[in-house]
């Protein structure tokens, strides 16, 4: 048996089973649910690639695109998309599917930065990602400015009265 896991070091992905008491009064997968999964998985492509701990510094988005039912399966796929020397963009694609149907779909996109820290809480450089296929170029490209579109947010919050 291989002891690889099929995915790049850059990688992480979960599964879980959508419960009763993950859900709201409609049925359907409480928000805040999923943003937990969402931050685990994504921690955990963060701390696979930098070899460090890794610490949520934002969420910039997260988009919630369908509703994720009571029974159905959530698959959350988790990549670094870009290193920013001690930051990095983690992109998350959430996908529920239906195991009576067999349907699945895009129901979440989620992205994040993470920072990577030593044992004593101080930011650490991270090996930068390069990308290998044309998706990843595209999301390499695309995390650069989000990155700029991050910096001047925080930049007006940072000088708010």
């Amino acid at each position: 048996m291989n002891d690889r896991l099929p995915l790049k070091p850059f990688q992480a992905s979960m599964t879980q089973m959508v419960l009763p008491n993950d859900t709201n009064p409609l049925g359907n997968l409480l928000g805040g649910q999923l943003m937990h999964w969402i931050d685990l998985v994504a921690a955990i492509a963060a701390a696979r690639h930098a070899k460090h701990i890794c610490v949520t510094a934002s969420v910039d988005e997260l988009n919630f695109l369908q509703p994720i039912r009571s029974g159905q399966v959530v698959t959350l796929l988790a990549s670094v998309n870009r290193v920013f020397t001690t930051s990095m963009e983690v992109g998350v694609k959430v996908l529920s599917e239906d195991l009576l149907t067999g349907d699945i779909r895009h129901a979440n996109t989620a992205y994040l930065t993470f920072v990577a820290l030593d044992r004593d809480g101080r930011p650490v450089r991270v090996p930068p990602v390069g990308p290998e296929t044309e998706t990843e170029e595209r999301r390499y490209r695309a995390a650069s400015v989000r990155r700029e579109e991050r910096l001047k947010r925080r930049e007006k919050l940072v000088h708010q009265p």
